[in-house]
């Protein structure tokens, strides 16, 4: 049974989350959540936070977004079927040409963090195929974001 307590001061400072189920077919032949699937996690919940902050449309219109430079992740717990998984992400840094995400899935039935990581996102100008400064408009919506 989900002890929200637990789980909210496990997530504390991640202003974005998700709830994610563990798959059957997302084990291996270890009889856990195979590693790869946690980077799907991670990148589910900063593709949708990405989405609340309306980087999909400025990318559109200008063709500057973000792309993953350097993700990392520190496995805690081995997830199995059944299971739910609550992902948070928060955004550290919003500097420069790049930010940090910072990542937490928590388990649901083990009731602790199963892994945590962290992303490196630099903005990217699709059109001319380069690194580009983080425009002021998106760091703008991040750090209203975060308050």
């Amino acid at each position: 049974m989900l002890n929200k307590e637990t789980m909210e001061s496990y997530l504390e400072g991640y202003t974005f989350v998700i709830e994610l189920p563990v798959i059957w077919g997302d084990m291996d032949a270890f009889q856990h959540v195979n590693n790869t699937v946690y980077f799907r996690y991670f990148e589910s919940v900063r593709m949708a936070y990405f989405e609340k902050l309306g980087f999909w449309d400025f990318m559109q219109q200008t063709g500057i977004g973000p792309i993953l430079a350097s993700p990392q992740c520190r496995f805690k717990i081995p997830l199995t079927y059944p299971d739910q998984v609550t992902v948070g992400t928060k955004i550290r840094d919003p500097a420069g040409r790049s930010i940090r995400n910072g990542l937490r899935g928590f388990s649901h039935r083990h009731q602790k963090i199963a892994a945590h990581g962290d992303g490196l996102i630099v903005s990217y100008d699709y059109r001319e195929l380069a690194k580009t400064p983080l425009p002021d408009e998106l760091k703008k919506r991040i750090v209203e974001d975060q308050r």
